[in-house]
C-alpha cells in the first residue's frame, strides 16, 4: 500500500508539473505574475490567522510561540508579492538558474536510477538514461541562457518541465510495473 501511494503521488506531481509547464509556456509572465499574487493573498491570509492566533492565546504561551513575529514576516512578504510582482519578475533571470542548477542533479539522480537499473538487470533501464540526458542538456541550456528574451527562455524552462515530467512519469509507470512482476514471481 505505501508503494501505491508512493507512486501515486509521484505521478500527480509529474501530472502537476506538465500543467504549470503547459500554463508557463502558453503565457509566461502572467501565469508567473498570477502565481506570485496568489502566494501573495495566501501569505496575507496565513498572517492575519497567525497574529490572531498569537492574540488568542494565553500571554506566556504565546511569547514561546513567536507567533506575532511569523505573522509579521508572512504579511510584509504577501504584501510585497502583491504590490512588487514586477521585482520578481526581473529577477526571475536569477530564479532560472536556480531552476537550471536543479535540473542538472536532477539528471545526476537520474544518472544514479539508470546505473541502478542496469545493476539489476532491468529491461527499459534506458528510459531512466534518456530522462537523465534530457535533465542535463536542459539544465546546462538553462544555464548557458542562449536567448533573446526573457519570455523565451521562460518557454524553455516550461517545455523542459514537461518533458521532464513525461519522462518522469514513464519512469514511474515502468518502476511500478516491474515491481508488480516481481511480486507475482515472488
Amino acid at each position: 500500500m505505501k508503494n501505491v501511494f508512493q507512486y501515486g503521488t509521484k505521478a500527480i506531481l509529474c501530472l502537476c508539473e506538465i500543467v504549470v509547464g503547459v500554463l508557463l509556456f502558453m503565457d509566461p509572465m502572467g501565469f508567473t505574475g498570477t502565481i506570485i499574487k496568489v502566494g501573495g493573498i495566501l501569505l496575507v491570509i496565513s498572517g492575519v490567522l497567525t497574529a490572531v492566533q498569537y492574540f488568542r492565546t494565553s500571554p506566556a504561551q504565546a511569547s514561546l510561540s513567536q507567533g506575532l513575529a511569523k505573522a509579521l514576516c508572512a504579511l510584509t512578504f504577501g504584501l510585497f508579492c502583491l504590490f512588487k510582482t514586477n521585482w520578481f519578475l526581473d529577477t526571475f533571470p536569477i530564479i532560472t538558474v536556480i531552476y537550471g542548477i536543479v535540473i542538472v542533479f536532477t539528471g545526476i539522480i537520474r544518472i544514479q536510477w539508470m546505473v541502478d537499473m542496469l545493476r539489476m538487470r532491468i529491461d527499459r533501464w534506458y528510459l531512466a538514461g534518456i530522462g537523465a540526458a534530457l535533465s542535463l542538456i536542459f539544465g546546462c541550456v538553462i544555464l548557458a541562457n542562449p536567448f533573446e528574451t526573457t519570455e523565451l527562455l521562460w518557454k524553455f524552462v516550461a517545455a523542459a518541465m514537461i518533458v521532464n515530467a513525461v519522462a518522469d512519469l514513464a519512469a514511474i509507470l515502468f518502476a511500478r510495473a516491474v515491481e508488480a512482476g516481481n511480486r507475482e514471481e515472488i
